[in-house]
């Protein structure tokens, strides 16, 4: 009977990665399985990769945002590159979603190091 547990608890484990990999949604149950710090290491990984990732774009969309309200001569370039930065965060989180479902790592270079600073 252990092998129909394991693959039970390696398909759960995948399912818990691709909701946390759904872009803004996911940042909630990753933040709260870190918060636990409960389950495995790709688990938190995952988790502390989404919320790097998830972070990364909220701060760089209200940044751009307020530069748009406060610079009104470059509004819309700023505007435009919110919307540029949103549509990498969702293509990013669809990449790494295709990743999981071919069973490969979820890295990314340069954001994987920074989230593996969180606690």
């Amino acid at each position: 009977m252990s092998p129909p547990d394991r693959l039970k608890e390696e398909n759960l484990k995948r399912l818990q990665m691709f909701i946390y990999l759904v872009p803004v949604v996911g940042f909630f149950p990753a933040l709260w399985t870190l918060y636990r710090g409960k389950g495995d290491r790709e688990l938190l990984n995952a988790s502390r990769l989404t919320i790097t990732l998830a972070g990364g774009w909220l701060l760089g969309y209200l940044l751009l945002g307020a530069g748009a309200v406060t610079f009104e001569s470059v509004s819309l370039q700023m505007l435009i590159l919110a919307s540029l930065l949103t549509s990498g965060y969702f293509v990013i989180n669809i990449v790494l979603m295709v990743r999981l479902w071919q069973h490969k790592a979820l890295r990314l270079p340069g954001v994987s190091q920074l989230g593996d600073r969180l606690p």
